[in-house]
Protein backbone atom coordinates (compact mmCIF):
# COMPACT_ATOMS: atom_id res chain seq x y z
CA UNK A 1 0.00 0.00 0.00
CA UNK A 2 1.31 3.45 -0.94
CA UNK A 3 0.27 6.29 1.35
CA UNK A 4 1.01 9.95 0.66
CA UNK A 5 1.12 12.49 3.48
CA UNK A 6 0.53 16.08 2.40
CA UNK A 7 -0.39 19.50 3.74
CA UNK A 8 -1.08 22.98 2.43
CA UNK A 9 2.09 24.47 3.91
CA UNK A 10 5.27 23.54 5.74
CA UNK A 11 5.35 23.07 9.51
CA UNK A 12 1.91 21.48 9.77
CA UNK A 13 3.19 18.10 10.93
CA UNK A 14 3.45 16.26 7.63
CA UNK A 15 6.92 14.87 8.32
CA UNK A 16 5.97 14.04 11.93
CA UNK A 17 3.11 11.87 10.67
CA UNK A 18 4.93 10.20 7.76
CA UNK A 19 8.12 9.45 9.70
CA UNK A 20 6.31 7.94 12.68
CA UNK A 21 3.91 5.91 10.53
CA UNK A 22 6.86 4.41 8.65
CA UNK A 23 8.70 3.71 11.90
CA UNK A 24 5.73 1.98 13.53
CA UNK A 25 5.04 -0.25 10.50
CA UNK A 26 6.61 -3.72 10.58
CA UNK A 27 8.42 -3.31 7.28
CA UNK A 28 8.24 -0.03 5.39
CA UNK A 29 9.75 2.36 2.88
CA UNK A 30 9.87 6.08 3.63
CA UNK A 31 10.28 8.35 0.59
CA UNK A 32 10.98 12.04 1.13
CA UNK A 33 9.64 13.86 -1.94
CA UNK A 34 10.16 17.29 -0.41
CA UNK A 35 13.19 17.60 -2.67
CA UNK A 36 13.68 21.33 -2.08
CA UNK A 37 14.27 20.80 1.62
CA UNK A 38 14.27 17.10 2.62
CA UNK A 39 14.46 16.48 6.36
CA UNK A 40 13.17 12.95 6.97
CA UNK A 41 16.72 11.55 6.96
CA UNK A 42 17.54 13.77 9.96
CA UNK A 43 15.07 11.69 12.01
CA UNK A 44 16.00 8.26 10.67
CA UNK A 45 19.79 8.73 10.43
CA UNK A 46 19.98 5.88 7.87
CA UNK A 47 23.05 3.64 7.54
CA UNK A 48 24.68 1.98 4.51
CA UNK A 49 23.99 5.01 2.36
CA UNK A 50 23.88 4.74 -1.40
CA UNK A 51 23.79 7.76 -3.70
CA UNK A 52 22.57 8.12 -7.27
CA UNK A 53 22.76 11.14 -9.55
CA UNK A 54 19.57 12.38 -11.22
CA UNK A 55 20.02 13.71 -14.73
CA UNK A 56 17.80 15.07 -17.48
CA UNK A 57 18.39 15.09 -21.23
CA UNK A 58 18.73 18.44 -22.95
CA UNK A 59 18.86 19.12 -26.68
CA UNK A 60 21.91 20.53 -28.44
CA UNK A 61 22.26 21.40 -32.11
CA UNK A 62 25.12 20.64 -34.48
CA UNK A 63 25.78 24.00 -36.21
CA UNK A 64 27.15 22.15 -39.26
CA UNK A 65 23.81 20.40 -39.82
CA UNK A 66 21.32 22.99 -38.54
CA UNK A 67 19.78 25.03 -41.39
CA UNK A 68 17.74 27.35 -39.18
CA UNK A 69 14.38 25.97 -40.36
CA UNK A 70 12.91 26.52 -36.86
CA UNK A 71 10.87 23.29 -36.94
CA UNK A 72 12.04 22.52 -33.42
CA UNK A 73 11.31 26.07 -32.22
CA UNK A 74 7.76 25.93 -33.56
CA UNK A 75 7.21 22.45 -32.09
CA UNK A 76 8.25 23.33 -28.52
CA UNK A 77 5.18 24.37 -26.51
CA UNK A 78 7.32 25.40 -23.54
CA UNK A 79 9.31 28.04 -25.46
CA UNK A 80 12.53 26.32 -24.48
CA UNK A 81 14.12 26.89 -27.91
CA UNK A 82 14.91 29.99 -29.93
CA UNK A 83 16.86 30.58 -33.11
CA UNK A 84 18.87 33.80 -32.69
CA UNK A 85 21.73 35.11 -34.83
CA UNK A 86 22.03 31.90 -36.82
CA UNK A 87 22.25 29.77 -33.67
CA UNK A 88 19.81 27.51 -31.82
CA UNK A 89 19.52 28.60 -28.18
CA UNK A 90 18.25 26.17 -25.50
CA UNK A 91 16.76 27.54 -22.27
CA UNK A 92 17.61 24.69 -19.89
CA UNK A 93 15.35 25.88 -17.08
CA UNK A 94 12.12 25.52 -19.07
CA UNK A 95 13.02 22.47 -21.17
CA UNK A 96 10.86 19.45 -20.22
CA UNK A 97 13.22 16.90 -21.84
CA UNK A 98 10.41 15.49 -24.00
CA UNK A 99 12.71 14.72 -26.93
CA UNK A 100 10.25 16.05 -29.49
CA UNK A 101 12.68 18.50 -31.07
CA UNK A 102 15.11 15.65 -31.73
CA UNK A 103 12.39 13.58 -33.42
CA UNK A 104 11.03 16.40 -35.59
CA UNK A 105 14.30 17.94 -36.78
CA UNK A 106 14.34 17.30 -40.56
CA UNK A 107 18.13 17.67 -40.73
CA UNK A 108 18.82 15.35 -37.77
CA UNK A 109 20.90 18.19 -36.36
CA UNK A 110 19.77 17.78 -32.73
CA UNK A 111 21.27 15.37 -30.22
CA UNK A 112 20.91 15.16 -26.45
CA UNK A 113 23.29 15.70 -23.57
CA UNK A 114 22.79 14.88 -19.89
CA UNK A 115 22.71 17.47 -17.13
CA UNK A 116 22.73 16.64 -13.44
CA UNK A 117 19.84 18.24 -11.53
CA UNK A 118 19.82 16.41 -8.22
CA UNK A 119 20.67 13.43 -6.07
CA UNK A 120 18.90 10.44 -4.55
CA UNK A 121 20.16 8.99 -1.29
CA UNK A 122 18.94 5.71 0.24
CA UNK A 123 19.80 3.80 3.39
CA UNK A 124 18.42 1.66 6.21
CA UNK A 125 17.11 2.70 9.63
CA UNK A 126 15.81 -0.25 11.64
CA UNK A 127 12.71 -1.59 9.89
CA UNK A 128 12.59 1.27 7.37
CA UNK A 129 14.30 1.83 4.05
CA UNK A 130 14.79 5.58 3.80
CA UNK A 131 14.93 7.23 0.38
CA UNK A 132 15.45 10.98 -0.02
CA UNK A 133 15.66 13.21 -3.07
CA UNK A 134 17.56 16.49 -3.22
CA UNK A 135 17.37 18.88 -6.17
CA UNK A 136 20.37 21.06 -6.91
CA UNK A 137 20.22 24.69 -5.82
CA UNK A 138 18.91 26.91 -8.59
CA UNK A 139 16.88 24.27 -10.41
CA UNK A 140 13.45 25.43 -11.57
CA UNK A 141 11.58 22.17 -10.86
CA UNK A 142 12.07 19.07 -8.75
CA UNK A 143 9.58 16.96 -10.72
CA UNK A 144 12.28 14.89 -12.52
CA UNK A 145 13.88 14.07 -9.15
CA UNK A 146 10.50 12.97 -7.74
CA UNK A 147 9.80 10.83 -10.81
CA UNK A 148 13.13 9.06 -10.28
CA UNK A 149 12.43 8.69 -6.55
CA UNK A 150 9.10 6.98 -7.14
CA UNK A 151 10.18 4.67 -9.99
CA UNK A 152 11.28 1.82 -7.73
CA UNK A 153 8.34 2.24 -5.33
CA UNK A 154 6.03 0.70 -7.93
CA UNK A 155 7.78 -2.64 -7.35
CA UNK A 156 7.60 -2.53 -3.55
CA UNK A 157 5.42 -5.04 -1.69
CA UNK A 158 5.93 -3.16 1.58
CA UNK A 159 4.01 -0.22 2.98
CA UNK A 160 5.36 2.91 1.27
CA UNK A 161 4.98 6.28 3.00
CA UNK A 162 5.53 9.32 0.81
CA UNK A 163 6.38 12.59 2.53
CA UNK A 164 5.12 15.10 -0.06
CA UNK A 165 6.30 18.65 -0.66
CA UNK A 166 4.10 21.31 0.97
CA UNK A 167 1.34 22.99 -1.03
CA UNK A 168 -0.52 21.75 -4.08
CA UNK A 169 1.74 22.52 -7.04
CA UNK A 170 3.29 20.27 -9.70
CA UNK A 171 5.70 18.46 -7.38
CA UNK A 172 2.84 17.45 -5.08
CA UNK A 173 0.79 16.22 -8.05
CA UNK A 174 3.71 14.07 -9.17
CA UNK A 175 4.07 12.67 -5.63
CA UNK A 176 0.45 11.51 -5.27
CA UNK A 177 -0.55 10.37 -8.76
CA UNK A 178 0.14 6.66 -8.15
CA UNK A 179 -0.71 6.37 -4.44
CA UNK A 180 -3.49 4.30 -2.89
CA UNK A 181 -4.44 6.73 -0.13
CA UNK A 182 -3.74 10.31 0.95
CA UNK A 183 -3.44 11.66 4.48
CA UNK A 184 -4.05 15.41 4.75
CA UNK A 185 -2.47 17.02 7.81
CA UNK A 186 -4.06 20.21 9.11
CA UNK A 187 -3.68 22.66 11.99
CA UNK A 188 -6.65 23.81 14.14
CA UNK A 189 -6.73 27.41 12.92
CA UNK A 190 -8.51 29.54 10.31
CA UNK A 191 -5.28 29.59 8.29
CA UNK A 192 -5.12 25.82 8.74
CA UNK A 193 -8.52 25.55 7.05
CA UNK A 194 -7.27 27.61 4.10
CA UNK A 195 -4.25 25.33 3.68
CA UNK A 196 -6.41 22.22 4.12
CA UNK A 197 -8.76 23.40 1.38
CA UNK A 198 -5.86 23.57 -1.08
CA UNK A 199 -4.89 19.91 -0.71
CA UNK A 200 -8.53 18.86 -0.29
CA UNK A 201 -9.31 20.19 -3.78
CA UNK A 202 -6.16 18.53 -5.15
CA UNK A 203 -6.94 15.01 -3.94
CA UNK A 204 -10.53 15.36 -5.13
CA UNK A 205 -9.22 16.41 -8.55
CA UNK A 206 -7.04 13.29 -8.66
CA UNK A 207 -9.95 11.20 -7.28
CA UNK A 208 -7.79 9.81 -4.48
CA UNK A 209 -9.30 8.36 -1.29
CA UNK A 210 -8.24 10.46 1.67
CA UNK A 211 -8.70 11.33 5.29
CA UNK A 212 -7.50 14.10 7.60
CA UNK A 213 -5.16 14.11 10.60
CA UNK A 214 -5.74 17.14 12.81
CA UNK A 215 -2.47 18.09 14.50
CA UNK A 216 -1.73 20.31 17.54
CA UNK A 217 -5.31 20.07 18.77
CA UNK A 218 -6.45 21.98 21.86
CA UNK A 219 -9.70 21.86 23.82
CA UNK A 220 -10.75 25.10 22.15
CA UNK A 221 -12.67 25.67 18.93
CA UNK A 222 -11.15 23.84 15.96
CA UNK A 223 -12.02 25.43 12.57
CA UNK A 224 -10.27 22.60 10.69
CA UNK A 225 -12.45 20.03 12.43
CA UNK A 226 -15.55 22.10 11.60
CA UNK A 227 -14.48 22.15 7.94
CA UNK A 228 -14.14 18.34 7.94
CA UNK A 229 -17.56 17.87 9.52
CA UNK A 230 -19.23 20.30 7.11
CA UNK A 231 -17.73 18.52 4.09
CA UNK A 232 -18.17 14.97 5.49
CA UNK A 233 -14.43 14.33 5.49
CA UNK A 234 -13.11 11.40 7.52
CA UNK A 235 -11.03 12.50 10.51
CA UNK A 236 -8.43 9.76 10.94
CA UNK A 237 -6.84 11.05 14.14
CA UNK A 238 -6.64 14.11 16.38
CA UNK A 239 -3.09 14.58 17.68
CA UNK A 240 -3.14 16.79 20.79
CA UNK A 241 -0.91 19.81 21.31
CA UNK A 242 1.84 18.08 23.28
CA UNK A 243 5.03 19.79 24.45
CA UNK A 244 6.85 16.48 24.89
CA UNK A 245 5.98 15.37 21.36
CA UNK A 246 6.93 18.80 19.99
CA UNK A 247 10.28 18.70 21.79
CA UNK A 248 11.06 15.22 20.43
CA UNK A 249 10.16 16.33 16.93
CA UNK A 250 12.24 19.52 17.09
CA UNK A 251 15.21 17.46 18.33
CA UNK A 252 14.95 15.09 15.36
CA UNK A 253 13.73 12.14 17.45
CA UNK A 254 11.21 9.55 16.26
CA UNK A 255 8.48 9.58 18.91
CA UNK A 256 7.30 5.98 18.39
CA UNK A 257 10.82 4.75 19.14
CA UNK A 258 11.02 6.81 22.33
CA UNK A 259 7.71 6.39 24.16
CA UNK A 260 5.03 3.67 24.10
CA UNK A 261 2.11 6.15 24.23
CA UNK A 262 3.19 7.65 20.90
CA UNK A 263 3.75 4.19 19.48
CA UNK A 264 0.15 3.34 20.38
CA UNK A 265 -1.12 6.60 18.85
CA UNK A 266 0.56 6.07 15.48
CA UNK A 267 -0.13 2.34 15.46
CA UNK A 268 -3.84 3.12 15.83
CA UNK A 269 -3.53 5.71 13.06
CA UNK A 270 -1.87 3.15 10.78
CA UNK A 271 -4.64 0.64 11.46
CA UNK A 272 -7.30 3.28 10.72
CA UNK A 273 -5.61 4.31 7.48
CA UNK A 274 -5.22 0.68 6.38
CA UNK A 275 -8.89 0.02 7.11
CA UNK A 276 -10.00 3.16 5.25
CA UNK A 277 -7.80 2.37 2.25
CA UNK A 278 -9.11 -1.20 2.01
CA UNK A 279 -12.69 0.07 2.30
CA UNK A 280 -12.15 2.62 -0.49
CA UNK A 281 -10.51 0.02 -2.70
CA UNK A 282 -13.41 -2.38 -2.15
CA UNK A 283 -15.90 0.41 -2.95
CA UNK A 284 -14.15 1.12 -6.26
CA UNK A 285 -14.43 -2.51 -7.31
Amino acid sequence: MKIAVLSGKGGTGKTLVSVNLAAVALDAVYIDCDVEEPNGHLFFQPKDLQKERVTVKLPQADPELCTGCRTCVNFCKFNALAYIKNKLIVFNEVCHSCGGCLLFCPQKAISEKEREIGLIQSGISGNVRVVSGMMNIGEASGVPVIKKLLQDSRKENKNVFIDCPPGSACMVMESIKDVDYCILVAEPTVFGVHNLEMVYELVRLFQKPFGVVLNKCLEEENPAEDFCLQNQITILEKIPFDLELGTMNSNGQIAVRKHPKYKDLFLNLLKTVSKEARHETASDT
